[in-house]
């Protein structure tokens, strides 16, 4: 079986449409129709079915897809193994959003300059999300919050940022009393279901401050724009993001002490690609040490 025959049908599920995997893989549509049919020919089994200008996967291609992805990631591991792909193979990443608008892309780019041959398969879920998928070796590590427990033995943690809860604010309010602000402004709300809108939750209970709730969301990046149009305050994590330079945003430090969620690199010690991980542990470390040092 051709292994790039498993990786166009992968193409074509996600994407949906057999011409735009072509565009995408850089061949045509003909090509990738007779490379599915050999597929099918070769299973003894119809992968694929047309709906209009769309294919959806059969029965037979739903079972396909998950043994598909997990066949090529062995793969990748046994040209890995043999010396073929010394500096190659895949990285399956599951992330936070917050890592993806502040963190992340220093740190990538930094890990691929290292790594040119890897493939850097990237996820984005919760923090519980994503502890769940390294546990069950569906990700190979995560960039993601410490879990609301102690971690086993059995994963690694790297710590790269402590993130304190502050108050955002419209420029025009800088200076003001946080408390006072949270009482009397529209409150534009992290997500509660999230651990930072949990811990902003805790922190305005042990305050004893009713706030005016005029919005919940779980987008950091968006809230902290919606703060610079005036629309209300918000209490969220202190995070490290170029994104938000722009934004006329005030950070205005809480009275009473906080805690700080923990952001950092988790993984499974076990994990077969464990010098990818470690690879991408140092690139993190080095991203986070330069960063300190303009700081200073």
């Amino acid at each position: 079986m051709e292994t790039n025959y498993l990786r166009s049908f992968l193409l074509v599920v996600e994407s949906g449409s057999m011409s735009e995997a072509a565009r995408r893989l850089g061949l045509t549509p003909a090509a990738v129709a007779q490379q599915m049919r050999a597929l099918e020919r070769e299973l003894h089994a119809s992968l694929l079915a047309r709906s209009g200008r769309t294919v959806q996967p059969t029965e037979a291609g739903h079972k396909l897809v998950g043994r598909a992805r997990a066949l090529l990631r062995e793969w990748g591991d046994i040209q890995a193994w043999v010396g073929k792909e010394q500096t190659g193979g895949e990285l399956v990443l599951g992330t936070i959003n917050t890592a993806l608008h502040s963190l992340l892309p220093d740190i990538l780019a930094r890990f691929v300059r290292a790594h040119p041959g890897v493939r850097v398969v990237l996820r984005s879920g919760t923090t519980a999300a994503l502890y769940q998928a390294v546990q069950k070796s569906e990700l190979d590590a995560a960039v993601c919050l410490y879990p609301p427990f102690t971690l086993t033995k059995t994963f690694g943690w790297a710590l790269l940022r402590q993130e304190p809860l502050v108050l955002l604010a419209p420029h025009r309010l800088a200076g003001r009393d946080p408390h006072e602000l949270l009482r009397t402004e529209p409150l534009i709300r992290y997500d509660r279901s999230l651990g930072g809108g949990k811990q902003a939750d805790r922190y305005m209970r042990a305050a004893g401050i009713t706030a005016q709730e005029r919005f919940e969301l779980s987008s950091l990046l968006a809230i902290a724009m919606m703060v610079s149009q005036g629309l209300g305050v918000a209490l969220v994590p202190d995070i490290d993001s170029p994104l938000l330079a722009g934004q006329r945003v005030a950070r205005i430090a809480l009275p009473l002490d906080t805690e700080a969620r923990q952001f950092g690199v988790l993984w499974l010690r076990t994990s077969p690609r464990l010098t990818l991980i470690l690879g991408l542990v140092q690139s993190a470390n080095a991203v986070m040490a330069l960063r300190r040092s303009r700081k200073q």
